[in-house]
């Protein structure tokens, strides 16, 4: 079984690397992979090379660590609730970073994606505590139902609020509508330099409970006889999928699907166990990201299909399929 597993994560990362490339070569103006890897090695100041290293390497690199972040933080939520349609969209969690780009563009005047990353970050950090405080009221504390249910609540409010908004300041509408489809467009060097730490804050609270999840997959009663703290590795591995989130969700929007769907992709390649299910969701999430986001660019020409959409057209049918099985395994 380790070997089969070593297999599937080394073929992981030749698929990454090729959707890197595809990303990388595939666009508006289709540019030879030797061109690319020219351009990276040796740079250039021909148009293909300025186009690749100031706008196709950026755009990549703000899609890896958003598919990494999204689709970690999807498997941490899906072990932390046993909830095999936890996400962070579900949990309200990309509801709150909405609220928070929003909040910033119509009442402080932000109107750079470098200072929506922020407001974002801030709203999903908020949201997830508001859905922790609300689920740990009570009787057993916070239960995966209660969580669950109390992510669902505050979505609900969150909508409620931004519609409120955007029907006052229309002004902001265009401008907001443009964010929360979600887009890989227009990412430079400076947003994924302000995001890089927290995916990697973000990675090393949920990977320093993956035995925890292990332990909570078995129920509360076992979990605890086995020696584990489930309420840090709640506390832990919650505060580490709202880091991620709020990473992934202020780089590009709240992209649909990335956080719920590869979670389910990579338990069935490498199994139920978090550190190897982590690992591998890193890597399918921004392969399918890549892949969704270098389709858009090229399916209606000259105009660009914007990521979020396509993650939706391909994360649907997969979600009809996961709900028509008998079983699914959280």
């Amino acid at each position: 079984m380790p070997v089969r597993r070593a297999v599937a994560m080394l073929a992981a990362v030749a698929a990454l690397l090729l959707a890197v490339v595809f990303s990388l070569a595939v666009g508006a103006r289709t540019i030879a992979p030797s061109v690319v890897l020219d351009a990276l090695l040796h740079g250039g100041s021909s148009e293909d090379a300025i186009v690749i290293r100031e706008m196709r390497v950026p755009r990549t690199l703000v899609g890896v660590m958003v598919g990494a972040a999204l689709a970690m933080a999807g498997t941490a939520f899906q072990g932390i609730t046993r909830n095999p349609i936890a996400d962070p969209a579900i949990l309200g969690i990309s509801q709150g970073a909405s609220v928070g780009v929003i909040l910033a563009i119509a009442f402080l005047g932000v109107h750079t994606l470098n200072g929506y990353v922020w407001f974002a970050f801030v709203g999903a950090a908020l949201a997830a505590l508001a859905v922790y405080a609300i689920a740990s009221r009570g009787r057993g504390g916070a239960t995966p139902i209660k969580l669950a249910l109390g992510g669902a609540a505050l979505n609900a409010l969150l909508a409620s609020v931004l519609t409120g908004i955007l029907t006052t300041r229309s002004a902001a509408l265009d401008e907001f509508r443009f964010w929360q489809v979600g887009s890989l467009s227009g990412r430079d060097a400076e947003l994924a330099g302000q995001v890089w730490p927290f995916l990697l804050i973000g990675t090393v609270l949920v990977i320093s409970v993956a035995r925890g999840l292990d332990a909570l997959a078995l129920g509360e009663d076992m979990a605890k006889g086995l020696g584990q703290k489930v309420a840090t590795v709640r506390i832990v591995g919650g505060l580490g999928a709202a880091v991620l989130t709020g990473a992934g969700v202020a780089a590009a929007g709240p992209i649909a699907f990335i956080g719920l769907a590869v979670p389910h992709l990579a338990r069935g390649i490498v199994g139920t166990a978090h550190r190897w299910l982590l690992p591998m969701a890193a890597l399918l999430g921004p392969t399918m990201l890549l892949v969704s986001d270098t389709v858009g660019r090229v399916v209606f020409p000259p105009s660009e299909v914007p990521v979020g959409v396509m993650t939706a057209l391909l994360g649907v049918p997969f979600l009809i399929v996961l709900v028509r099985r008998k079983t699914v395994t959280a």
